[in-house]
């Protein structure tokens, strides 16, 4: 059994239910994106999969208990439709620090083979419910006590030498919630690269909104952060004040002018940002901001947008497979053509490709391109 792009969107999209709860043991709820979602790979692509959401509880896919291999069966109703492989709990998380820290709790897996870690996990835009972005989920795991507030440098290389050796990790993304300083987070990562860098030889991805002078691109590229993400997550001027209000304090002026100055420093394609479909941007909107990134040299990595638990946006409908489709099959054309592919980029959410079966879009254009005979 092949499961189609179509099909993979969907999917991500609606989520899937556990026959076996205690298979989504490995999943993760809460904190920084992507939360209550679980990686499975099928067809080769490993995806996160809602399975936690209100969506997931009532989505028409069905995973069967896996077996000893890892290997389920995935239905819509009673039909089977693919074979799924449950990515597995990793080595590096039977470990703890010295002073008795689990390292599940200073870095996680995400997808298959990237280890990620939000620095800082509190944000002064989440500090203020007024400003909060209303599907942001970071505090939550921390409440929880699934992690901690701030990951040290020297956790950090530990942990990211631990996953390369015990799982193959293959590169790492440093995420952060925003301080109270103007740098937003960018001498968090410039601290965070240095000493993981120093421990093991890992491609890295920096992720932190612009901060406010160009400068800290070129201090972060000379820490050792490989690219770099800054997110817009929603365009439209109405929609972002309503739905980032805090971070839309930043004006999207501002983004562009650092997107400009990224990847000056950071290279064509190794630049991206973040654009959550679903939220009330229209299709043509996104496929315009998206060539408008490609244009300047930055990858739109544009992911289907999951109400979590707990936030004020839990009741907000996911977008359907169609809408998605009609964003990401031309999206995938665009990418191509600009030749900024996700496989591309040395480390990061792009290059993972999980959160999105755009990677899947691409992949089919760039096929159809060489099938296509060039004209006499």
């Amino acid at each position: 059994m092949t499961a189609s792009s179509e099909l993979l969107t969907e999917l991500q999209t609606r989520g899937m239910r556990l026959v076996d709860p205690s298979a989504g043991a490995a999943s993760r709820r809460g904190g920084a994106g992507p939360s209550d979602h679980k990686a499975v790979t099928v067809d080769g692509l490993t995806l996160m999969i809602p399975v936690h959401t209100a969506g997931a509880f009532e989505s028409p896919f069905v995973l069967d208990a896996p077996g000893t291999d890892g290997k389920a069966t995935l239905r819509r109703g009673h039909i089977p439709i693919a074979q799924v492989t449950m990515n597995r709990t990793p080595r590096f998380y039977a470990r703890q620090t010295a002073d008795g820290v689990p390292y599940s709790h200073i870095a996680t897996l995400h997808g298959a083979d990237v280890l990620a870690t939000t620095v800082l996990q509190t944000c002064i835009r989440y500090e203020s419910r007024r400003k909060a972005c209303r599907f942001c989920a970071i505090g939550q795991s921390l409440a929880a006590g699934r992690t901690v507030e701030r990951k040290t440098p020297a956790q950090l290389a530990e942990v990211a030498k631990a996953a390369v050796e015990l799982d193959s990790v293959k590169h790492m993304v440093l995420t952060t919630g925003t301080p109270a300083t103007p740098d937003r987070g960018a001498q968090l990562l410039c601290e965070s690269a240095r000493a993981i860098k120093a421990a093991v030889d890992l491609p890295l991805q920096g992720q932190c909104e612009p901060p406010d002078t160009d400068a800290w691109f070129h201090r972060m590229k000379d820490a050792g952060i490989d690219t770099l993400g800054m997110h817009l997550e929603v365009i439209g001027d109405e929609l972002r004040q309503r739905i980032l209000p805090g971070k839309n304090e930043v004006p999207m002026g501002r983004y562009w002018q650092a997107f400009e100055a990224a990847v000056a420093v950071f290279g064509r394609g190794q630049v991206s940002t973040y654009i959550l479909a679903g939220l009330g941007d229209s299709a043509g909107l996104i496929l315009e901001t998206s060539q408008r990134l490609l244009d300047i040299g930055v990858y739109p990595f544009v992911v289907p947008f999951v109400p979590i638990a707990g936030t004020p946006l839990e009741s907000h409908p996911a977008p359907d497979a169609a809408f998605m489709r009609s964003v990401l099959e031309p999206l995938g054309a665009m990418v191509a053509q600009a030749g900024i592919r996700s496989a591309d980029m040395k480390a990061g959410c792009g290059k993972c490709a999980a959160c999105s079966t755009l990677s899947r879009f691409e992949e089919a254009d760039a096929r159809a391109a060489e099938s296509t005979p060039l004209a006499a």
